[in-house]
């Protein structure tokens, strides 16, 4: 067991105003298994960059341990992924990768197939047991569930439960809560750390917000009191100050001397206990430092001449000569909410696609009426450019509602003026569900919309859907999720 000392860490980036850590203290234990959870742009990947020396700071970062990243960037992925292994660790024992390889259920015989031929599962998993061949290292895994479906998570989080000594970035709340110790969260103004899993800590905070709502009411009143009291103390000097040019009852004039020096008198006083009453405003004001915001979002769906939306009987579809799904019957029906499930490669983006209208090869029976609005949630955010204004008028939404709902899951003013190329994965992710919700469409289809997602945003989301009840197609491997909005599911294996 070996410590890491974090004391007094502030950064920022270069160019920018705003520190994302500004006096941070906290202390880990090289033994814990650690959930890192926090609002997207709160700085997760930042602070695992600076315990990776990348950035330069103020303050201290002390360590007897070195730290190893997940995932790996590989430099050659045509190349054998058994030499993909070896660049990455040029000293591993072969008897060891096997052995984490078994635990992972992947086969011997992907180390002598090109790297870019195995699925995003396989490629995870491989990458995953070359890192915990490494020895004497603290692990930063950031948001190793992002290409699994949902059986493979759970493999990914008992394999991961059985080890120790690491940073597990992840917004999937079974994830975490099978194979973590300690829950490490970057909050509005600080770091803290608790021991538990994700639902502890979130009892915990859920508790702790309920106080500090209880407070609020409190404390407004006393900010209000003292802030009219304020303005009644300014406004003492300013009233004995202009009686210097009126007149005394008996019709003389006042003695401006004796009246400038009382107004003066009185100013200060008033002005010391402004001082008083404005410093006791802002201490009571930072008393609500880490209230998260968790307002409902507002949509409304258009509603459809027909009870039955969509109609699918014995279908199957092909790419080439390869079938992808075979046999798929599924009908869509108003207010249902439907999770479509399958392993990697099961088929399932292609039956959304089917819907959406792109050309697909197949055979069956798809019935779906042409007057039919469709919302297509897709996973890819790279065509995401310009400013998010550009994108509402390109889109034909409601600007004002757009940015209302990218407000309420935790945009800044700031991040709404920035340009769309510039923010982080989970921002584009919600770039693209906030412009999806801003639609006046009969049905939505997301396919894995939550990837980068953090999870207070999944739940400001969940309870969206559950509030609205809009008629809803989705891909998504968060357990969670799909137990809490599915009204059907649908399993394509």
């Amino acid at each position: 067991m070996s410590l890491i000392n974090v004391s007094n860490l502030t950064f920022a980036y270069e160019g920018t105003y705003d520190n994302i850590f500004e006096q941070v203290n906290f202390q880990l234990d090289t033994d814990w298994k650690l959930g890192f959870t926090g609002r997207n742009g709160r700085g997760k990947t930042t602070f695992l960059n600076l315990l990776l020396g990348k950035y330069e700071y103020s303050g201290t970062i002390s360590a007897q341990v070195s730290f190893e990243y997940f995932p790996y960037v590989v430099a050659d992925p045509a190349g054998q992924t058994l030499d993909v292994i070896h660049e990455i660790d040029p000293e591993m024992e072969h008897w060891k990768l096997m052995r984490e390889l078994s635990l992972l259920r992947v086969a011997e015989d992907v180390l002598y197939r090109p790297f870019q031929s195995l699925s995003n599962g396989e490629q995870t998993k491989v990458l995953l047991a070359a890192l915990f061949v490494k020895e004497n290292q603290f692990l930063l895994i950031d948001e190793p569930t992002n290409h699994l479906d949902v059986k493979g998570r759970k493999l990914v989080s008992d394999y991961l439960s059985t080890k120790r000594g690491y940073i597990l970035v992840s917004h999937d709340r079974a994830f975490l809560d099978n194979c973590v110790d300690h829950i490490l969260s970057i909050n509005k103004t600080n770091i803290e750390i608790q021991k538990g899993n994700f639902s502890s800590w979130w009892e915990n905070k859920s508790r702790q917000d309920q106080f500090e709502l209880a407070e609020d009411e409190k404390l407004r009143k006393d900010i209000k009191r003292l802030s009219d009291s304020s303005k009644r103390t300014g406004g003492w000097a300013h009233e004995v100050e202009k009686s210097k040019n009126g007149t005394r009852n008996s019709g003389s004039k006042l003695d401006k001397g004796y009246v400038g020096h009382k107004a003066a008198k009185m100013m200060k006083r008033s002005k010391s206990i402004q001082q008083r009453q404005e410093t006791a405003i802002a201490e009571k004001s930072k008393l609500l430092r880490n209230l998260e915001s968790s307002d409902s979002l507002k949509i409304s769906q258009l509603p459809y001449h027909k009870e039955r939306l969509v109609e699918l009987e014995e279908v199957s579809i092909r790419y080439g000569d390869k079938a992808v799904c075979s046999s798929v019957s599924l009908t869509i029906e108003q207010g249902d909410r439907i999770a479509l499930s399958g392993s990697n490669g099961s088929g399932k983006s292609s039956i959304l696609k089917l819907i959406c209208g792109e050309s697909m090869n197949y055979t069956g029976v798809f019935v779906k009426d042409s007057q039919l609005a469709i919302s297509y949630v897709t996973q890819d955010t790279s065509q995401l450019k310009g400013s998010l204004s550009e994108y509402a008028r390109e889109r034909g939404i409601d600007e004002s509602l757009f940015k209302s709902i990218l407000r309420k899951l935790d945009f800044s003013r700031l991040q709404l003026e920035k340009e769309m190329s510039t923010l982080s994965g989970g921002q584009k992710k919600k770039v693209l569900i906030a412009a999806s919700l801003s639609e006046k469409v009969h049905l939505h289809i997301w396919d894995e919309p939550l990837n980068f997602i953090d999870v207070i945003s999944r739940m400001q989301i969940e309870e969206l859907l559950l509030e609205y009840t809009p008629t809803i197609l989705f891909v998504e491997h968060d357990r969670e999720f799909c137990a809490n909005i599915a009204t059907k599911q649908y399993d394509l294996d």
